[in-house]
């Protein structure tokens, strides 16, 4: 299977740029399902049209960030961080940004990817929850809005049948937004 043979040559690169990260050639592991639950859902197409990879640190199930790839004939989506944080994690999150430490770290990480030229995204609360400081002039209050924390950078599709420059690519892309799934590992996921 050719996601199987892509994880484990992308394996190397990840642990080079995050040591201990996860990459398991298996479907449930880095490899998400592509059939699709349609019990629920409008759209009753019975597999998906794209191919989502994820990395990650300690166990999958715990695990908050990740670096991330999609496939599909559309784009090479490549990324980093959480899309959507529990409630328990969230909580985390919103701690981590009151300590003055954990607020200047993710400060410094997210100027370092913005500076890059990547956008961070996840904000979804029009307003700072109660009892957090809302001042407007603290550079970590625009992401006490925030429900999830993460980058997304597309890429042409073609992208993804080029040996030579995908995985350059996507060593680029992970080096420059490690910043941002580092902080998130150490202070919003839980040992």
């Amino acid at each position: 299977m050719a996601a199987k043979a892509f994880v484990q040559a992308v394996a190397p690169v990840l642990a080079g740029i995050v040591p201990g990260i996860r990459a398991e050639p298996r479907v449930l592991g880095s490899i998400f399902r592509i059939n699709r639950d349609t019990r629920f859902s409008t759209d009753k197409r019975p597999y998906k049209d794209h191919l989502d990879l994820w990395f990650w640190e300690g166990e999958r199930k715990a695990a908050v960030s990740g670096l991330f790839v999609r496939i599909s004939p559309d784009v090479v989506g490549v990324g980093a961080g959480s899309h959507g944080f529990d409630k328990a994690a969230l909580a985390r999150f919103r701690a981590a940004l009151v300590d003055d430490a954990a607020r200047a770290e993710l400060i410094d990480a997210v100027e370092g990817v913005e500076k890059a030229g990547y956008r961070v995204d996840g904000e979804t609360y029009k307003r700072v929850p109660a009892g957090y400081p809302a001042d407007a002039d603290e550079p970590a209050t625009r992401f006490l809005r925030h429900s999830a924390l993460f980058v997304h950078h597309d890429e042409p599709p073609e992208l993804a049948l080029d040996a030579d420059r995908l995985l350059p690519t996507l060593r680029r892309h992970w080096t420059s937004l490690a910043s941002l799934h580092r902080w998130l590992a150490t202070h919003v996921q839980q040992a």
